[in-house]
Parts: C-alpha cells; structure tokens; sequence
C-alpha cells in the first residue's frame, strides 16, 4: 500500500508523477522532496520557492522542513534566502546527528559548503506585487491574509512514511520571521509505525496547539485520520476563539500507517490533493467546515481553473 497526501491544488502536477514514482516502488523520502521540489521552482506560485513574495525589507525567507517517520529523524531551515530548494536542504540536515534546525546566515552557509544551488528568488513578478503592496498601504506594512505552504505526508510499499513542507511565508513579514512550517509538532510530524500530518494556515495560531503532532497522537490512540483532524482542529478553533476572541487559519491533512488520509480546515474551500494505490489518479478535493466536521468533496473542472487563475495570477 502506498499514498501521498498534500495541502492545495498547487500540488496536483507534483502529486501526478508522485504517484508513478511510489507505484514503481520508490521510496517515500526521494517522493516527497522530489514532489516540493516541484512546487518550490514553478515560479507561478506566490507562497512557496521561487517565484514566492518577499518579506517587507523586499527580501523572499524560505522555511522548510523534513521529517523521517522511521528513525523521527528531522531537518528544517528558516529564514534562508538566495537557495533553490530548501526542501532539499532540510532533507540534509535530517541526516545530521547534532544541528539539525538552522536559521538565517547560518543555514545559508551550510547550504553553501555542501554545494546547493544558489538562487535569486525575487521574480521581476514578485518584485511588482511588492510594488503595488506598497502603494496599497502607503505607511502601514501588514502581512496579507494568505499563506499557502506546500505540506505533505507520504508512505511508501515498504511502510516508511515521510513528512515535508516549504513556504515563503507571509507576504510582508517581519524579516526573520518564521511560522509553523519548519517547527517539528505544529507544521508537520510523521512516525510510521502510526501516521502523519501536516498544516498550513496562519502559523502563530497552528503552533499555539502543536497541531500536527495533536493529529498523529489521536491516531495512535485509534481516531481515524479524519476525526483526529476534526478533533484538533475544531478544538484548537474553539480554544482560540474562547481565549482570543478569534482564531487565524486552520488547515490540515493527514494520512495513516495503512494509508488512510483525512483533512479538516476552519476556511472556506480548502483543497487538497491526494494519490494512493488503491485510487492511483491524483485527485483534488475541497473541504469545508460543517459544524465540529468536516465535508469533503471532489473539486470541479469550474473550481480548479478558477483556483489556479487566482494562485498563479498577476495579483
């Protein structure tokens, strides 16, 4: 039994070929960076790699992570610039004894001394949405409301189970500013002997209820993907609305040992993609918040087309 699950629609062309490599028995780690891999250099997409919008200082900080399922072995970098493929890079430090989250300048320099692509992230495209943010705001400079990591979890016929996830992060942060994505627990978390998950939506709130690894413990103590997503996130939702008076985007996926998935969001109209042996064809689904559950439903033609003329659009 193989799957791979992944946060948006961005995802599908990645998950396409995901799906060939894992039914000719490739393995769920060399899956997975290969599919972010995809997303992070398709210069279309705003929120991930190259091609993704800057912070407020006009400079694009790349976070990513990755996490293998046998060994719990991890590897992340936040606030990198001028990389390829942070993705890759994490994967690297996975394999590191000591000194497996690094940040800034010196994840940049550990980039450097074991050859990775150095890159110019800023696209002439990013670089004029900048431009007209500017304007839009005239002094005040706030993140916008979107942040769509690229996260995803997968398990390979050999029964290893592997989780990853890239972003840019918010548009307009704060330079150095870095969210849930790379941080082991809340943006991603994967053990093979149950499942993983991973999420993507506002960072600040995600980590206030350690969303991933909340999802892949009610699996272990026998919740089904789906409800352990329902749980934690419409929890974590009510939490924060009871002690915050709101809460931020939740999304999140997740997939068993047995190849399971689920997905739970409090947004409207948060898609997915998901490939597994038993459905091979990559699918797009769209779920929406229905009271404490979740409703699932596969995307339209109408619905993708009018998703991706608005992700990878001119503004």
């Amino acid at each position: 039994m193989w799957g791979i699950i992944a946060t948006w629609s961005m995802s599908l062309d990645s998950l396409i070929t995901a799906g060939q490599k894992l039914d000719l028995e490739n393995t769920a780690a060399d899956t997975v960076v290969s599919a972010i891999k995809q997303v992070e250099d398709f210069p279309f997409y705003k929120s991930v790699g190259y091609g993704g919008l800057p912070n407020e200082e006009e400079e694009v900080e790349l976070d990513a992570a990755f996490m293998d399922g046998n060994t719990l072995s991890i590897g992340a970098v936040g606030g990198i610039k001028d990389f390829a493929n942070p993705v890759m890079i994490a994967q690297r430090l996975s394999q590191e004894k000591v000194n497996n989250f690094l940040v800034g300048a010196g994840a940049e320099k550990f980039a450097s001394a074991h050859g990775f692509q150095r890159k110019n992230m800023l696209t002439q495209r990013a670089k004029k949405l900048y431009e007209q943010r500017i304007k839009e705001l005239s002094k005040k400079l706030t993140p916008y409301t979107g942040h769509d990591t690229v996260g995803m979890v997968c398990l390979d016929n050999m029964g290893s189970m592997v989780s990853a996830t890239s972003t840019s992060g918010l548009f307009m942060k704060k330079a150095g500013r870095v969210g849930d994505s790379p941080i082991s627990g809340s943006g991603f978390y994967v053990d093979s002997q149950v499942g993983g998950a991973t999420a993507t939506g506002l960072g600040e709130d995600i980590m206030k209820g350690c969303l991933s690894y909340e999802i892949v413990r009610l699996i272990k103590e026998g919740k089904t993907p789906q409800e352990a997503c329902d749980q934690a996130v419409f929890q974590l939702d009510e939490q924060l609305k009871n002690r915050r008076t709101e809460a931020g985007d939740l999304s999140v996926v997740a997939m068993g040992k047995d190849g399971q998935w689920g997905c739970a969001t409090n947004i409207k109209d948060f898609s997915f993609v998901v490939a597994t042996a038993d459905s091979p064809e990559a699918t797009v689904y769209v779920a929406n918040a229905h009271g404490m559950q979740t409703r699932i439903e596969v995307a339209s033609k109408q619905w993708l087309e009018s998703y991706f003329a608005k992700r990878s659009g001119s503004n």
